[in-house]
């Protein structure tokens, strides 16, 4: 290798910070805090849109949970207008038709059996505290602290 590419080359090569210097030695003290309380702003409105993001999850599982608990509520209101009609035509003329609506009503009522305990189920796993968000927050206080002492 010639003397003219050895110079060519070690300008493009980068050599690593050394950690015993500072990152930015011309800054004062009052630019260093001011740039600590940009910094410290960012990191609280990102972990405020993230508590958002965790909020609208659980909003929506919740969502979920009570539309299945819904179409559970109705289905069992509707097995008790079916299972009362069929026993009082049941019971009063004792026919095929009594027979036919106590059919139904069972098979209204099989089917609450099986989604109301599935949206009770969804709707107490969710949680309304947005836990993730509520650790890193303490984990950033706790940094922050560090680094003011």
């Amino acid at each position: 290798m010639s003397t003219d590419e050895s110079t060519r080359s070690s300008p493009a090569i980068e050599h690593p910070h050394d950690p015993s210097q500072p990152i930015e030695p011309d800054q004062s003290l009052g630019e260093l805090l001011g740039r600590v309380s940009r910094d410290f702003s960012e990191l609280v409105s990102t972990q405020v849109e993230l508590a958002k993001v965790e909020i609208r999850e659980e909003i929506a599982a919740a969502g979920r949970g009570a539309g299945i608990l819904t179409g559970g509520a109705f289905c069992a209101y509707l097995a008790v207008i079916l299972l009362s009609f069929a026993a009082a035509w049941g019971l009063s003329e004792i026919v095929p038709e009594g027979v036919a609506f106590l059919i139904v009503g069972a098979v209204y009522a099989v089917v609450a059996a099986v989604l109301l305990p599935k949206g009770k189920e969804r709707l107490s796993q969710v949680r309304p505290v947005p836990e993730k968000t509520a650790e890193t927050v303490k984990e950033d206080v706790q940094w922050a602290r560090e680094q003011m002492s």
